[in-house]
């Protein structure tokens, strides 16, 4: 079993920056891929960035690609998601997720919320205007 808990979240004005971590405990963590998400009131689970484990490859989702950054820190079994120039827009919980098995790399399917093997809790990230 692996356990994923996520921190960082906090309440900031637009044109704010955040930086979010999430971090595994349990078994030998070496996933294939960890991801962010978030999600708003009302909405469905939204794809933000993912990072291959090994290699440290990144993919984000067009609205945050200029202004998010995902990294990880094997060491410390952590993967990070630096936000700036915040927007209105971002505001939801944000969750982590972890998936072992190796999946094609691209936008298409790390965006599916179902191929994720374990999930934090999430932590809430409100961006007021």
């Amino acid at each position: 079993q692996v356990q994923l808990v996520e921190s960082g979240g906090a309440m900031v004005q637009a044109g704010g920056s955040l930086r979010l971590s999430c971090t595994a405990s349990g078994r030998t963590f070496n996933p294939y891929i960890m991801g962010w998400f978030r999600q708003a009131p009302g909405k469905e689970r939204e794809f933000v960035a993912a990072i291959r484990w090994s290699g440290g490859s990144t993919i984000y989702t067009d609205s945050v690609k200029d202004r998010f950054a995902i990294s990880r820190d094997t060491a410390k079994n952590t993967v990070y998601l630096q936000m700036n120039s915040l927007e209105p827009e971002d505001t939801g919980v944000y969750y982590c997720g972890a998936r072992f098995g190796a999946l094609s790399w691209s936008v298409t399917w790390t965006k599916i919320p179902a191929r994720y093997d374990y999930w934090g809790q999430g932590t809430q990230v409100t961006v007021s205007s």
